[in-house]
């Protein structure tokens, strides 16, 4: 486990007791992790920087040594907050709830997978919609979001850009115009399919 890891598990274990955050759920540490570091990133203006991960390690470090009782009364408010935002924004599908949307989507993510895959600066596209979704008040899920926001503006309209340097600038355009449209948007925008025997053999 990272720094952030141990930060972020004692926060959550707090909110929810009931998490089994080093088992079935998991997946939510990492979720609230990878979102803190986007925060983070945005917070301290290091969107953008080819070295960021390294100067967030050091900012970070620097900022528990000597603030610690302030870092820890940070990450307690961003963690409620961020809770909240998980409870709104993430919804469990069931078996073969909501299956025809959900193909929809899959479709349209799978035929811009292709594409995505031969950007070469997707990381810094990706950045840029983490940082405008983090601005807007969504800080749940920000790496996925931004991920699938811009794979669904290439898989609906990959006929559309005709050189690799318009492809870059109108995807990221597009793709931060629905962005600020999404934060201002009401329910869930995370769709996460688990089997129904998940809550036949976990009953609570």
């Amino acid at each position: 486990m990272n720094f952030i890891e141990v930060l972020l598990s004692e926060k959550l274990k707090s909110r929810n007791p009931m998490l089994d955050i080093f088992g079935a759920d998991r997946k939510v540490l990492q979720i609230a992790c990878q979102d803190f570091t986007n925060y983070l990133k945005v917070y301290w203006n290091l969107v953008g920087r080819e070295t960021n991960e390294f100067e967030l390690a050091n900012k970070l470090e620097e900022f528990y040594q000597k603030e610690p009782k302030e870092l820890e009364e940070f990450i307690e408010l961003w963690t409620g907050i961020w809770m909240k935002k998980w409870g709104e924004r993430v919804k469990l599908l069931i078996g073969n709830e909501e299956a025809q949307r959900w193909n929809k989507v899959t479709k349209i993510l799978n035929n811009a997978e292709p594409v995505w895959r031969r950007l070469t600066n997707r990381r810094e596209m990706q950045e840029v919609v983490i940082s405008t979704l983090i601005k807007n008040g969504e800080i749940c899920g920000t790496s996925i979001l931004a991920e699938n926001l811009l794979k669904m503006e290439l898989g609906e309209n990959k006929k559309r850009y005709a050189s690799d340097h318009e492809q870059v600038l109108n995807i990221v355009n597009n793709t931060l115009r629905k962005a600020r449209e999404l934060t201002r948007s009401k329910g869930p925008l995370i769709f996460v399919r688990i089997d129904k025997g998940y809550y036949n053999n976990n009953e609570f």
